[in-house]
């Protein structure tokens, strides 16, 4: 490639000197004649444009890897700086959704000119979504990591989108074992078995301490989606919310007494195992239109142990 220089010492003044420099990615010289399956970069910092619920385009930070194919084995390198420009204008110029990406992609194969055949692209940022409390008027922001997955290989063009959510999970043995415990102080505290409305709210306000409460804690569910049909939008926010629907306690953000009311009223009727997590978040993303694949991992963040508890389900 030829480059411009401005030499300042030529005789007439300043004027402009072209200079040819070389080019050793190109070079042929190359001992191990070997084709390359991915080569290109990871976790490159970009701006990307967004779009909110009213249609709104933003800008966000976001981290973008990048690959191709080198498929001539005499090449020694591809041209990766041309894969940086390329993304760095596009991204902050056009908002995200599926035919942007995909042509994209086809244009990243393009740039290097015949050396590759296949190329992948991921792109990781924060969705800020706004949310209401469970029962008052207060409200805040939450924020949800997301991930964009394109791939063409040998012609086929293939998608992913991936998220998490968080919510809390309490478990059921241990909600069980709290039951137990506080029906044997019931039976202990009457002489006839028999409680009145007013006498077992006075024992339960005199007793508020010593009464065995399950032990719960902050959960996490990851999933990704892929699907077959190329125009399938993007939406964020509607497959969020059908996580947090499923599972019934996603974390809350700006609560008041009656909210945190809920939430401990919604964790009593929703304990889940990791087992049980994972099942219902399965049962509500395979009824998508045009799924291809689906995989969810829950994490459990256990309270009563120093470990986590885990489950996985890939569909197909």
């Amino acid at each position: 490639e030829s480059y411009l220089f401005i030499h300042p010492n030529s005789q007439g003044g300043v004027k402009p000197i072209r200079k040819d420099l070389p080019d050793v990615a190109s070079s042929k010289e190359n001992a191990w004649a070997v084709p390359i399956n991915w080569v290109g970069m990871n976790d490159i910092e970009l701006p990307v444009l967004d779009r909110d619920d009213t249609g709104h385009v933003y800008q966000v930070p976001a981290r973008v890897s990048v690959q191709v194919s080198l498929d001539k084995g005499d090449q020694r390198g591809i041209h990766m700086s041309r894969l940086y420009t390329l993304l760095r204008d596009r991204l902050s110029s056009e908002a995200i959704d599926y035919s942007h990406l995909e042509q994209l992609l086809k244009d990243l194969l393009d740039c290097q000119k015949g050396l590759s055949q296949n190329a992948r692209l991921e792109i990781s940022f924060e969705k800020w979504i706004k949310c209401r409390a469970l029962v008052s008027d207060e409200w805040g922001w939450r924020r949800y990591p997301v991930r964009l997955r394109f791939e063409e290989k040998n012609g086929e063009m293939n998608s992913h989108f991936s998220f998490e959510v968080l919510y809390s999970s309490t478990c059921p043995a241990s909600a069980a074992l709290a039951r137990h415990d506080l029906i044997g102080k019931l039976r202990e505290q009457s002489d006839s078995g028999h409680w009145t409305i007013e006498a077992l709210e006075q024992w339960m306000e005199k007793e508020s301490g010593g009464i065995a409460t399950p032990h719960a804690q902050r959960s996490r569910a990851s999933i990704m989606l892929g699907f077959s049909d190329k125009g399938n939008p993007v939406r964020w926010k509607d497959w969020i919310e059908l996580a947090e629907k499923q599972l019934q306690t996603p974390v809350q953000t700006a609560v008041r007494r009656e909210d945190e009311q809920e939430f401990a009223r919604l964790n009593g009727q929703n304990n889940m195992f990791c087992e049980d997590a994972v099942r219902r978040l399965y049962s509500a993303f395979r009824q998508l239109a045009h799924l291809k694949s689906l995989e969810i991992r829950v994490c459990h963040f256990e309270s009563l142990h120093p470990h986590d508890a885990v489950a996985e389900i890939y569909w197909p």
